[in-house]
């Protein structure tokens, strides 16, 4: 058997795996060959805060087949942290330094260490949304009630064909980018929810609901009031106890790193009238904001002017947000069950901390999910290392990470290469974040998963280019299969898949506002919306898939599969992204199988065919 100096991701090595709770025992080991002749072994670590090295010296243990063990059991306080290995022997100093995966090699110099993420000890995320399915939807594009609209802005255009193609041009004059609507209302939403049960979704997840000036709402007018096209709170109220009677909960969009520059407390046009701290200097809402020069020099964010950056540090602006009477209670006081944070990465810890108090004090059971793009366990973002999820903060992520390496995989890439992503993931984050990751594999900032998967170039043009351009018949087909591998790894995979509205319909469509058509009502796809609600009950039903652990069972070039297993279920799953057909064996625990999705197994064998799936349950 072939033996590495270290291994993380294996028990012979360290006990326990991935992330732990802070002052939780950790046992690591270190495996020397005895013609190594070595004289004394160190673990080196160091606290991600302070950068120390500090050694202890590992103490030697048993043999095994000519190597021997070296090892240290540790605790550790909350923190992020780094390690490696020294020795020295009869030929002088060496280090054991991470290389590819979890595995270590002898080297002569310092090289590149591997981490170990140290959580609150209380940290616990919400069980209702463990093993679900959440569901994205663009309010405005999904469906819209006869409910009639009241108080609406005479500034917006109102389009009367539903399926006409959102507007890309800025310079229209009553219609332009941003400001066409569609009536897709909260009553739409509710009228659908028997829909949204057939495809096995347990969570809603709004994009913003409150009053702006935009279609996309990002740029938010006023926080307490619902937009008017949108309907009423008590409408919120409505969906939200109509939702909860069918098993699902609605998740809100917190939008909180800036507001629109055209609103209740910027009010840069007099929309509001006089006040504001555009207009007057005086005014409460001025310190909210990052003034170089009043009041035309100011902060924006990513340097847009129509989105005032806020001063989340100023005690005011949190307190309006996370106060008892704040955004964040406020609205879960009407049913809401939590809230998904735009932009977390760019929302200072103190502010972050002030938010997750909030949302707890209210309500234990509400889920708080950040948008973070990459690691969020070791990521840096304005010169500071982040502790998102460390147990003090967010419950979880958007899953980008993910997200970004199963459309690579499915489209052109190595298995072995998603492999490696979703293994480092799995070891760096806490277990009870992982369960709660959100999956997507496109959302209202990304081209649609069937455009980026039919597509076979690649190529995305401006948007003249983008709104003339369709998949052909043949990237369509291509697409079509390619999208339902990447489900079926998006809905198996840990955490909670996270299906964008239309999705599950065959809705194209390149970046904004191309990504946000609305919702093709009685023209769907049905063999792709079939193939959806058939994922959505396997994944409901599989009690694998709440908190099963993962192991990686075959990654290799066109073929990806693995196990979730549980104290009571397993699964496993198999796929073949290739164009060719493929033969997976399976593996024997899951003779006497209860239930397939795809392929069926054939003496012990997966015979998947081109774009080929099989999902075992157990």
């Amino acid at each position: 058997m072939e033996y590495y100096p270290y291994d993380s991701r294996k028990a012979l090595y360290r006990s326990p795996y991935g992330a732990v709770k802070e002052n939780e025992k950790v046992l690591i080991r270190a495996l020397l060959h005895g013609d190594a002749c070595v004289h004394s072994a160190f673990l080196r670590m160091s606290n991600d805060g302070d950068g120390v090295v500090h050694e202890i010296e590992l103490t030697p243990r048993e043999w095994l087949e000519g190597y021997r063990f070296y090892d240290a059991e540790i605790t550790l306080p909350e923190g992020l942290y780094w390690y490696d290995f020294r020795y020295t022997s009869d030929y002088g100093q060496f280090f054991v330094v991470k290389e590819r995966g979890g595995r270590g090699i002898v080297s002569e110099s310092d090289g590149a260490k591997w981490q170990i993420t140290v959580y609150d000890a209380s940290f616990k995320t919400p069980d209702w949304l463990k093993g679900g399915i959440i569901y994205q939807i663009f309010p405005d594009r999904f469906f819209a009630s006869s409910a009639e609209k009241q108080n609406v802005p005479n500034d917006r255009y109102i389009c009367g064909d539903w399926k006409t193609q959102p507007e890309y041009r800025q310079n229209g004059e009553k219609r332009r980018l941003g400001n066409d609507y569609y009536g897709g209302d909260l009553k739409g939403i509710e009228e659908k929810l028997p829909y949204l049960k057939e495809l096995g979704v347990s969570c809603i997840y709004l994009n913003p609901v409150f009053e702006a000036h935009s279609n996309h709402r990002y740029n938010t007018a006023d926080y307490m009031k619902i937009d008017p096209l949108l309907g009423s709170e008590e409408d919120l109220r409505s969906l939200c106890k109509a939702a909860k009677k069918q098993g699902i909960r609605i998740m809100l969009d917190g939008v909180f790193s800036h507001t629109g520059d055209d609103s209740v407390y910027f009010n840069r046009y007099g929309r509001y009238g006089d006040g504001g701290a555009y207009n007057d200097y005086g005014s409460p809402y001025r310190e909210w904001y990052k003034f170089n020069r009043f009041p035309d020099d100011y902060s924006a964010w990513w340097g847009v002017p129509s989105l005032p950056e806020t001063n989340e540090d100023n005690e005011s602006f949190s307190r309006f947000i996370t106060g008892e009477d704040g955004v964040i209670r406020r609205w879960l006081r009407t049913g809401v069950s939590g809230w998904r944070l735009d932009v977390a990465d760019e929302l200072p810890d103190c502010f972050l901390d002030r938010v997750r108090n909030a949302v707890k004090s209210e309500n234990k059971d509400a889920v708080l999910l950040g948008e973070v793009w990459e690691d969020a366990s070791n990521k840096i973002s304005y010169g500071a290392r982040r502790r998102f999820l460390r147990g003090r903060q967010l419950d979880s992520v958007m899953n980008y990470v993910f997200a970004n390496a199963i459309i690579d995989f499915v489209r052109d890439s190595d298995a072995q290469k998603l492999g490696e992503t979703v293994e480092t993931l799995l070891e760096n984050y806490p277990e009870e974040a992982v369960h709660l990751l959100m999956n997507h594999i496109g959302t209202h900032d990304t081209a649609r998963a069937l455009t980026v998967l039919g597509r076979r170039d690649g190529y995305i043009g401006d948007r003249e280019w983008q709104s003339q351009t369709r998949l052909s018949s043949e990237e369509l087909e291509t697409g079509l299969k390619r999208l339902k591998v990447a489900a079926v790894l998006q809905y198996t995979l840990p955490g909670v898949p996270s299906l964008f509205y239309g999705d599950e319909a065959g809705v194209e469509g390149f970046l904004d506002p191309f990504c946000r058509r609305t919702y093709p009502w009685g023209e769907e796809n049905a063999d792709l919306l079939g193939f959806y609600r058939e994922l959505g009950k396997v994944r409901r039903k599989g009690k694998a898939f709440i908190d099963g652990e993962f192991n990686l069972c075959l990654a290799s070039g066109d073929l990806f599969a693995f196990t979730r297993i549980s104290e009571d279920a397993m699964a496993y799953i198999a796929v073949n992204r290739g164009e060719n057909p493929a033969t997976v064996t399976l593996l024997p625990e899951f003779e006497g199988k209860t239930r397939t999705f795809g392929t069926e197994i054939q003496n012990g064998v997966l015979n998947l065919p081109p774009y080929g799936y099989s999902v075992v349950t157990k």
